[in-house]
C-alpha cells in the first residue's frame, strides 16, 4: 500500500514537529526539497530521511 501524500510517513516525533514547523505538514509538501535543507532541522537525520524518500518513491516523487 503506498504511502499517504497527505500524511507524514511513519517517522519520530522530534522530525515531525521539526518538519511541520518548516511548513511540510504532508508527504506531498516534501516533494522535490532538497535533502540537504531538511538534514539541517533538529531530528530530521540520515534514517528519516530515508522513510521520506522511500514514501515518495511510491507515488513517483523524491526528494530534491
Amino acid at each position: 500500500m503506498p504511502a499517504d501524500l497527505d500524511a507524514l510517513p511513519k517517522i519520530g516525533a522530534p522530525a515531525v514537529r521539526a518538519l511541520t514547523r518548516a511548513g511540510y505538514p504532508t508527504l506531498r509538501d516534501l516533494a522535490g526539497v532538497p535533502r540537504a535543507g531538511l538534514s539541517v532541522l533538529h531530528g530530521v537525520g540520515p534514517k528519516a530521511l530515508g522513510i521520506i524518500q522511500r514514501a515518495l518513491e511510491q507515488h513517483d516523487l523524491s526528494l530534491g
